[in-house]
């Protein structure tokens, strides 16, 4: 079985084939940051309109790369939401115009949910597993109990991690995209400089939150007259800023994982998702909390942590070989919660 891919929610233009032998056939992947770099973050017109010039281009590049034709395909699966609704609308409509003039099965696939499925294309993780999902956008924590079965037990109050670590990075000049630059930075930084809070620690439950965080490192860094403002304070504050970080996900997700074993004893993997994963510091520290907890931890390879198509179409063919598959007349989605019966949390907005 082979499935084609396409990813357009944000700052990556994708396609990708994978089979049901868990082989990445290809992985096309052409990023934005240029385009972006001048204004410090995404610009969604600038985004819809890239993708719209390379996304042909990238399907014919990874059918070539897989050696296929599309009747060599057996489904076509995009993302349909969320992410930024022009780049979703451009990706949706490519994977509709191919399945139409092939007649092959459409899946509209949540980003969210490529994801927290990628772990079963990479390592075969079995199902139940907890599931920390950290990007831009997101900070959640789920139970993963089948394709389509998520049970959210913790979100972020305000700022999503990434883009707690994406704004701090700002503040300290580091430029787009702040997160990689600011764990880069910190290697070089004392991480017991600066005492920063610790959001949430030692509450019950499993919500996050991170403004706080963010608003502590402006107030030490404006502590410092400009001139003063050194790469050694900096990179203190980001190491003070970064442990701070791992400290309070290790908090939080410790609550997830007792109540994740309460509830399936059998199951014994956290999966780390999302394009913080990326993060080694914070892989080193949840690796550290899952050896105490008689757990492992799980996370994607470094170039599958980010936005890529293959794991849009691995989470589409997990979905088809169930016998599903979505109408043509699918509306993109700008938001998209993965357990829409979770209760809404005061202050999180769409985050939530």
């Amino acid at each position: 079985m082979n499935v084609l891919g396409i990813e357009t929610s944000c700052d990556e233009t994708a396609a990708a084939v994978v089979n049901d032998k868990r082989e990445i056939l290809s992985n096309r992947v052409l990023t934005q940051l240029e385009d972006h770099r001048p204004y410090g973050g995404v610009v969604p017109e600038i985004a819809a309109r890239a993708h719209l010039e390379h996304i042909d281009r990238l399907v014919a590049e990874a059918m070539d790369d897989a050696g296929l034709e599309f009747d060599d395909l057996d489904a076509i699966a995009c993302t349909g939401g969320p992410g930024l609704i022009g780049g979703v609308m451009v990706g949706t409509m490519t994977a509709k115009s191919i399945a139409f003039a092939t007649g092959k099965p459409f899946l509209a696939v949540n980003h969210l949910e490529g994801h927290a499925l990628t772990v079963r294309l990479t390592d075969d993780v079995a199902f139940p597993y907890l599931l920390l999902l950290v990007s831009g956008g997101h900070c959640q924590v789920l139970i993963v109990e089948g394709v389509g079965k998520y049970r959210r037990i913790g979100t972020t109050i305000d700022d999503a991690v990434g883009e707690a670590f994406d704004k701090t990075a700002k503040m300290l000049g580091l430029g787009y995209p702040g997160g990689p630059a600011l764990e880069k930075m910190a290697k070089n930084g004392d991480p017991l400089r600066f005492r920063l809070p610790r959001p949430l620690r030692g509450r019950e439950g499993c919500d996050f939150s991170f403004s706080g965080l963010k608003t502590a490192v402006r107030v030490h860094l404006d502590g410092f007259p400009v001139p003063q403002r050194t790469d050694a304070v900096k990179a203190d504050l980001a190491a003070s800023f970064q442990r701070a970080v791992g400290e309070t996900l290790i908090d939080r997700t410790k609550n997830a994982i007792y109540q994740f074993m309460r509830e399936y004893p059998e199951g014994k993997t956290l999966v780390l998702a999302g394009g913080v994963a990326a993060n080694t510091y914070l892989r080193t520290r949840l690796t550290e909390l899952t050896d105490k907890a008689g757990m492992q931890l799980v996370a994607p390879p470094l170039p599958l942590c980010t936005d890529n198509a293959a794991m849009i179409a691995w989470a589409g063919l997990e979905r088809f070989r169930l016998g599903q598959e979505d109408p043509l007349d699918f509306k993109p989605r700008p938001r998209w919660p993965l357990d829409p019966e979770a209760p809404k949390r005061p202050g999180a907005g769409v985050k939530a």
